[in-house]
């Protein structure tokens, strides 16, 4: 077992918080579980799902206690959630990336070797820091750090937010109800996949009554269309939200082959 060293949790924003909503929940946290090491090891950063309405417990600290287990440094984003809009949670995320490549020295973080994980809503999240430029610019040291995550990791992602097969209350929480028509095609995931997306891991389930699985295989096409690398995993049948999956032998081995896969495609340079 790997060692965690004790370092208390970071704000994302130290001063001021960019598109501030009064009276809405502001977490403002990146949650630590760095784990003791002599040389410079992967970092995965999680964002747990929840409709871009709150954020699913289950999909925070044990998925980040999975990822100790392998040698890996973690970090749980608690990114904003409805009534906050789009920009706020896409800039929580990046921050979040910048952060964590800010203390790489100190913590001992491979900054070529760190990976985005989303579930659900968040999934849609990591897919926009897989493919989007950087929102996060606010003035301060953390500017010119790079954004783009090497890799990302989507669990039972939301990819479209369009009523045909996409989520659409995720893009209603995430752009308010009154700009949802004028915003959320544009924020379709596989939309935003072009030649500089990261290569990906995801997962899903062939039944999943809440995001269609075919939120999966549209980003696969995307993927395949650009000649992103990919690893695509689609299980029978499981409910949404299933987190690790404790109970379910034949889908929790999804935690193991995404470290499993980082493990075959960024080895240490």
């Amino acid at each position: 077992m790997f060692e965690m060293m004790h370092y208390s949790d970071l704000k994302l924003w130290e001063n001021e918080i960019p598109h501030l909503l009064p009276d809405a929940d502001t977490p403002n946290t990146l949650e630590c579980y760095v784990i003791k090491s002599e040389v410079p090891r992967p970092a995965v950063i999680i964002y747990p799902g929840g409709g871009y309405n709150i954020r699913a417990p289950h999909e925070a600290a044990p998925i980040a206690h999975f990822y100790n287990s392998r040698g890996y440094h973690a970090f749980v984003c608690h990114y904003r959630t409805s009534p906050n809009r789009y920009p706020a949670e896409l800039m929580d995320a990046q921050r979040a990336i910048k952060l964590v490549r800010a203390h790489a020295e100190e913590w001992k973080v491979d900054p070529d070797r760190l990976f985005t994980l989303g579930f659900s809503a968040g999934g849609h999240l990591c897919a926009m820091t897989a493919t989007m430029p950087d929102v996060a610019k606010v003035g301060d040291q953390y500017d010119d750090i790079p954004v783009k995550p090497t890799g990302a990791i989507l669990c039972y992602a939301v990819i479209n937010l369009l009523e045909e097969f996409g989520h659409a209350g995720s893009g209603r929480s995430l752009f308010g109800r009154e700009h949802y028509d004028e915003f959320a095609h544009k924020f379709c995931a596989e939309d935003l996949v072009d030649d500089d997306t990261c290569p990906c891991f995801f997962w899903h389930t062939s039944d999943d009554g809440c995001v269609n699985v075919q939120n999966a295989f549209a980003f696969g096409r995307a993927l395949n269309k650009h000649n992103i690398k990919f690893e695509m995993h689609v299980y029978p049948s499981g409910n949404h939200g299933l987190g690790l999956a404790p109970d379910r032998p034949d889908i929790r081995q999804w935690a193991a082959q995404s470290a499993d896969w980082i493990e075959r495609n960024f080895p240490a340079k």
